[in-house]
């Protein structure tokens, strides 16, 4: 069994996504990350590093696994599904993986803050990283272009890039000039476990979404 510690979040949401397409069994502990859920002892002790998503497998000695990443990496290897098994294969997604890691999850997130919730709307900062958020998108685009998926077959690294990239709207970041992503983001949303993943641990209420964002900016 699989305790998932999770918020309605992109990074939330490639874990329980994979959870989802993998088919494995797992027990949701949803954190209120305006209550600060994600900062007891308890959590801590999962994740020092105080973010979600998390994992405990039960089945191994309640192994703790925090990052988003890390998380998609150890339930692939674990079941032998989303990632190949050859070098060169486990590279290529693992490659892409680490582009929404290092870039698209960053930049986007820092579009968020900068143009949903910090109370002072600073333009050069707001143009750079919807710029960057653009130029990263593009590229996704680009490999899309000749290719189904990210890295041969559907994989960890569509799952990664693809909980990011829906969100671009909430970024202020316009991809009606980008038909391949356009046309990856559907055929993946279409998926049934894609359907399932994302409305873990509840369906996402922008609304409440923006006021809980403005609170801990503010911080």
């Amino acid at each position: 069994m699989i305790k998932l510690y999770t918020a309605a979040t992109p990074n939330g949401w490639k874990a329980s996504v994979t959870l989802e397409e993998m088919g494995l069994a797992y027990e949701v502990h949803a954190l209120d990350l305006m209550k600060g859920d994600q900062k007891t002892a308890e959590f801590l002790a999962i994740n020092p590093n105080g973010r979600i998503p998390a994992i405990v497998d039960t089945d191994e000695d309640n192994f703790a696994v925090f990052e988003s990443g890390a998380v998609m990496i150890y339930l692939a290897e674990k079941t032998g599904q989303l990632m190949p098994t050859d070098m060169k294969g486990r590279s290529r997604v693992l490659q892409w993986l680490m582009f929404q890691m290092g870039g698209v999850g960053p930049m986007m997130g820092q579009a968020n803050v900068f143009f949903r919730y910090m109370p002072e709307k600073i333009q050069p900062a707001i143009d750079r990283y919807q710029n960057e958020s653009k130029r990263l998108l593009t590229v996704l685009d680009g490999q899309l272009a000749e290719n189904e998926f990210l890295a041969g077959d559907y994989s960890i690294a569509d799952i990664a890039n693809w909980c990011w990239a829906r969100t671009h709207a909430w970024s202020g970041v316009d991809i009606t000039d980008l038909p391949h992503l356009n046309r990856w983001l559907e055929q993946i949303g279409k998926r049934d476990a894609v359907a399932r993943g994302v409305k873990v641990p509840g369906d996402l209420n922008p609304a409440q979404v923006v006021e809980a964002a403005k609170k801990m900016v503010q911080r």
